[in-house]
């Protein structure tokens, strides 16, 4: 059974953010780089566009993480936790996260992406050209870049889509090329 049928059994064909049962798609936690119901969420569009921040965010439509922050299954959780640090100078998300349990392994792991940083401590992700890179964006390679670890050389002009930022590091992101997912480093692209 593939991941996404695993995660639509879970969770009855629902978001298991909102509980839409419209538009749903699996969406793997960053900074994961393998696809695994461990650190994978069934979403629906309009939380998907919000969590990739395609969208302006709309804070009502987040008061429903006051149920999926108690749901049983962890990505869910860290999700949850992740949204509200992005949502916490709203005041009542502030209280929700003073309420939330994540032993440490998973309070760790949503921390991974920062969102949990003031704005001005958060690391910021620039191509080539000083232009800042948004997880989800695609950029173009402009240097042909040997992949350590393997004889694959991704060519220059190869267009890499739905990028994920290293948020410990500004000059790393992540994507796939041919089918293999590699980390760049943000000085050999440009955003598309």
């Amino acid at each position: 059974m593939s991941v996404l049928q695993t995660l639509q059994e879970r969770s009855n064909n629902t978001c298991e953010l909102c509980t839409s049962t419209e538009n749903l798609s699996q969406y793997t936690l960053p900074p994961s780089l393998n696809e695994a119901v461990e650190n994978s969420v069934l979403v629906c569009k309009t939380c998907l566009d919000q969590i990739e921040e395609n969208t302006d965010m709309d804070i009502n439509h987040w008061r429903c993480l006051n149920d999926s922050m108690w749901n049983e299954h962890i990505a869910v959780q860290i999700l949850s936790w992740r949204m509200l640090q992005r949502l916490r100078n709203e005041g009542w998300p502030k209280d929700l996260v003073d309420m939330m349990y994540l032993d440490d392994e998973a309070l760790a792991l949503a921390r991974a992406t920062g969102e949990h940083e003031d704005e001005a401590n958060k690391i910021i992700h620039r191509d080539s050209n000083g232009v800042v890179l948004e997880a989800g964006d695609s950029v173009v390679l402009i240097k042909d870049l040997k992949v350590k670890g393997s004889s694959m050389v991704a060519k220059q002009g190869t267009a890499v889509r739905n990028i994920r930022l290293d948020h410990e590091n500004s000059e790393y992101i992540e994507g796939r090329v041919d089918g293999q997912n590699i980390v760049i480093i943000t000085q050999y692209v440009k955003k598309s």
